[in-house]
């Protein structure tokens, strides 16, 4: 399986399996000896240690798991060969299990408790892998945990990629239609869009919501290849190419598998699965405490924004998120109501060179506005967007989508990576004129991304916005 999918689903398959075990021997204790507040007296007796014995137990549960492929990412995931799997598994738990009793001398333990716990640990794998597949295949049904990819070619082998991803509705990905690499391209009756030729690669990519793409040419067509690869690079795109295996090794790659066909990665961007949930798992606690932890300051700044000018409290405005998803920002309001109205005279007077807008003494902005941008609790209800998922704490800027519409290809690539409150360029180029460093910092953001980093950013921010130096 494809890794950046693979190593998320391992980890909670191992994280489940190992509370569930913990759980069914628990529940298991209570049921054959009743309700205690610690170890029933008849365990303690028959184990030197219950703790360690059932540490040991669980732990080669997860093993024995482990073995039978039961997190191996180039497995096949099917209900009927995990249930075979598991059952093979459960066997051999019995098998370790007895033999560990038989060697340490451990007669009293009870039987019938192991007639309960071991069918009990089948039943629960077998039942949180079918629950976890139908919540992914549920929430790809519904719009979420979705990637989308467009294939590059029109020919059976791509018609038969796009069916074979999208038959593994648990991996999230949509194929938005196709492209054909050239007139000889084709032949076969598509199930999805046509979306054009190669060279509308780009436009298409400005025109949809593009995750990945798939390059289903054969390699002698290198130089087609090539040509998307690299629009595909400066854009941020994942590239995934499926091979034969009588086809060339690509160095630059790494290979991968989908249901025992090979699969070439090119990730232009942050693609680990564990190190990007670790982020949105900080993304979700950080932005909850913080909530919590502003609200009475939270209130206080809406009333002054009532007392001030009246009208309303927030303002809302549409942004160009992870690879063009639109979304809208959530700010308290910090200008005059009618702001977007007069931008357009304000243009001229723009300080940013380059495509975004920025005026140091903007006359639109209100007394207690000014404070608020001046000490960046104007961001502050940003937060909701973090908790939605629109959003980071730490992330490239999130622009306009008429700033979009102006960028250069080499911009684009900031639209990789979720965007963020705070980042790089806030604090590293936030008084420079030129756009074009604010988005080398984004950038390099995007190359350098680590959660370490992200705490970096963090830090540096705090002093930053308690020393009153926000836009």
């Amino acid at each position: 399986m494809i890794r950046r999918y693979a190593a998320a689903l391992r980890l909670t398959l191992v994280a489940a399996d190992t509370v569930l075990a913990f759980a069914v021997v628990l529940v298991a204790t209570n049921i054959r000896f009743g309700r205690t507040s610690g170890w029933p007296p008849d365990v303690k007796a028959s184990l030197p240690d219950a703790n360690l014995a059932v540490a040991v137990f669980v732990g080669m549960w997860i093993a024995v798991l482990w073995m039978h492929g039961m997190y191996r990412s180039r497995a096949r995931w099917t209900r009927r060969g995990d249930v075979v799997a598991v059952l093979r598994a459960t066997l051999v738990q019995l098998a370790f299990t007895l033999s560990l009793l038989y060697v340490l001398k451990l007669p009293n333990v009870s039987r019938l408790l192991l007639i309960v716990v071991i069918p009990s640990l089948a039943a629960a794998a077998i039942g949180i892998r079918i629950a976890i597949r139908q919540f992914l295949v549920f929430a790809r049904d519904h719009g979420r945990n979705v990637r989308y990819v467009l294939v590059v070619g029109a020919n059976s082998r791509a018609k038969a990629f796009a069916d074979l991803i999208e038959s593994h509705a648990e991996l999230g990905l949509v194929v938005i239609g196709h492209l054909k690499a050239d007139r000889s391209d084709g032949g076969v009756v598509l199930d999805r869009p046509l979306l054009g030729m190669l060279s509308d690669l780009e436009q298409v990519f400005h025109s949809q919501i593009v995750d990945e793409v798939a390059i289903c040419l054969p390699f002698s067509n290198q130089e087609l290849i090539e040509q998307a690869v690299y629009v595909c690079e400066q854009e941020g795109k994942v590239v995934r190419i499926p091979v034969a295996p009588i086809e060339r090794v690509l160095t630059a790659a790494r290979l991968e598998s989908i249901d025992g066909i090979g699969v070439y990665s090119l990730a232009n961007g942050p693609d680990r699965a564990v190190s990007l949930g670790l982020k949105r798992l900080v993304d979700v606690v950080g932005a909850a405490l913080l909530l919590i932890v502003f609200s009475p300051l939270m209130l206080l700044v809406a009333l002054a924004i009532k007392i001030d000018t009246g009208g309303p409290v927030f303002f809302r405005q549409e942004r160009v998120g992870l690879h063009g998803r639109p979304f809208f920002v959530v700010k308290f309001r910090s200008m005059c109501m009618d702001a977007e109205d007069q931008l357009k005279d304000l243009l001229p007077e723009n300080e940013i060179r380059g495509h975004a807008f920025k005026l140091a003494k903007d006359p639109r902005i209100t007394r207690v506005g000014r404070v608020l941008r001046r000490t960046s609790l104007d961001e502050l209800p940003q937060l909701l967007n973090v908790l939605r998922g629109p959003m980071s704490l730490v992330g490239p800027r999130p622009p306009l989508p008429a700033e979009v519409a102006q960028y250069d290809v080499w911009h684009r690539r900031r639209l990789s990576m979720k965007p963020g409150i705070t980042g790089l360029w806030q604090v590293g180029a936030r008084r420079d004129p030129e756009f074009d460093r604010w988005v080398e910092q984004d950038l390099e953001y995007i190359d350098t991304w680590s959660l370490w980093l992200d705490f970096k950013i963090i830090a540096r921010t705090v002093p930053a916005v308690l020393g009153g130096t926000g836009r």
